[in-house]
């Protein structure tokens, strides 16, 4: 399962937790599971070399969780540049505005490959105070090339 489909499944938890009134009841569960993961996670990275943690912060269930429980050791920068070198194909990163969680990226080359979403998806993982891509679009280039030379006409 994704960490968006565990995301998922908790918020529908929660959301027929408030159906039922029962909602501060299952608030109170998930601060207290929380806390018990978040103690439990920053002993491991305490307790892992430096070369071993940072070949986990590729894996996008490993970063979630530490950046989760504010355990993640790269700044935001970071997490945003691993976050688009994830991607199938290179995207460069115009700006990012931690005022807004505004991201500004574009493709490196033209054609298919990486769509809006992907790049959202890789985001969320990496780094979750994005709330926002924009992906700028490469100017087109414009193909000028000479026509054949029309035919003479037969006199």
């Amino acid at each position: 399962m994704t960490p968006e489909q565990t995301g998922l499944r908790i918020q529908e938890a929660l959301d027929r937790l408030a159906d039922d009134g029962a909602q501060e009841t299952g608030e109170q569960l998930v601060r207290d599971l929380m806390a018990f993961y978040a103690d439990g996670l920053a002993r491991l990275v305490r307790a892992l070399p430096a070369p071993e943690l940072s070949a986990l912060l590729d894996d996008p269930a490993v970063a979630g969780l530490l950046v989760l429980h504010d355990l993640h050791p790269e700044d935001t920068a970071t997490r945003i540049a691993r976050a688009l070198a994830s991607l199938p194909e290179p995207v460069e990163l115009l700006g990012y505005d931690p005022g807004s969680g505004t991201v500004r990226v574009r493709r490196a080359r033209s054609g298919c490959g990486c769509s809006e979403q992907d790049v959202e998806a890789a985001l969320a993982c990496h780094a979750p105070e994005v709330t926002a891509v924009v992906l700028d679009r490469a100017p087109q280039l414009l193909q000028i090339g000479t026509r054949p030379p029309a035919p003479a006409e037969a006199r």
